[in-house]
């Protein structure tokens, strides 16, 4: 797909128009580039892609290479990769997965400000991929104060699977911000002198917006990590009680065991023995030992 560069902004041409003067947008898809010397001979890039599984930028003496991995926020979706040249003149896009001429084709459809330029097409381009990331950050703290109150309510069946979830998409999008960060501080040196100080102001505000990103994600992964660490509190509790429950216990039957082993020796002369009431008084001395027992748990709070 092909797109020039107008005034108010860019608009769809045709191969034909965009190949007698080659100024504007030009998306090719990854086998188009790396099997056809054509185009990189026409645009002087004979720079190779090598992958497209992470984000960075590169200066080169005619143009900026970069490629952009855009992390999956949904468990269908999967993550899109493209790689882009920037020269004076035009923009190269390798798209991967056909999911950047639908992101140019929604651009090319806004309405923009008089003016527009390939550098604000770029600006664009990139912001675009930002639009909703700081509701997606608040979803994953919604999610992740879910957790939270499902595991002070005792609702904690699936909270390991959850939570690594949770982590891993964090991390993975805090990683993402942070290469972006990068990207934004590669451009901002501005090292071939591809845009001017007005130019630069819009980068700014993407590399400032990126790095809020950033801050957000780290927010949440600390957030995580506190849930974690109410997890291991509730837990904590939980044995507490379990054990302050097992002492209760053990502190009742400790006089019962008494008495059992008590009468339980072996010797003649035992008066006791002999007593007709001597069973009834061992049940009643061993009641009022539990019932007693209980009144001083009661009164000190233990239960």
């Amino acid at each position: 797909m092909f797109y020039a560069i107008l005034e108010d902004g860019i608009r769809k041409i045709d191969k034909a128009q965009f190949l007698k003067n080659p100024v504007g947008i030009c998306i090719l898809t990854l086998d188009e580039w790396q099997m056809d010397a054509g185009w990189k001979e026409r645009f002087r890039l004979w720079h190779e892609v090598d992958s497209l599984h992470y984000c960075k930028m590169e200066s080169h003496p005619d143009f900026l290479f970069g490629t952009i991995c855009v992390p999956a926020k949904q468990k269908r979706e999967r993550e899109t990769g493209f790689a882009m040249y920037i020269q004076k003149e035009r923009v190269v896009l390798l798209d991967r997965d056909g999911k950047i001429a639908d992101q140019v084709g929604r651009l090319s459809r806004d309405k923009r400000k008089k003016e527009y330029s390939m550098e604000r097409f770029v600006y664009d381009f990139l912001q675009s991929f930002l639009v909703d990331d700081l509701l997606f950050m608040e979803k994953m703290e919604q999610e992740i104060a879910g957790i939270e109150e499902d595991v002070l309510k005792g609702r904690t069946g699936e909270y390991s699977y959850r939570m690594l979830q949770m982590k891993k998409l964090i991390a993975r999008f805090y990683h993402y911000y942070s290469q972006l960060t990068e990207i934004g501080q590669e451009i901002l040196e501005n090292q071939q002198k591809f845009f001017d100080e007005e130019e630069l102001n819009m980068f700014r505000r993407y590399s400032d917006r990126v790095f809020r990103l950033s801050e957000e994600a780290k927010l949440l992964r600390e957030y995580s990590m506190q849930v974690q660490e109410v997890y291991q509190s509730e837990i904590g509790i939980r044995q507490n009680d379990v054990m302050k429950m097992l002492t209760i216990v053990t502190t009742i039957f400790l006089p019962l065991s008494l008495i059992a082993g008590w009468y339980g020796m072996n010797f003649s002369h035992m008066p006791e023995l002999s007593w007709k009431y001597s069973y009834p008084a061992v049940i009643g001395i061993s009641a009022a030992v539990v019932v007693i027992s209980l009144i001083i748990f009661k009164k000190k709070r233990y239960w």
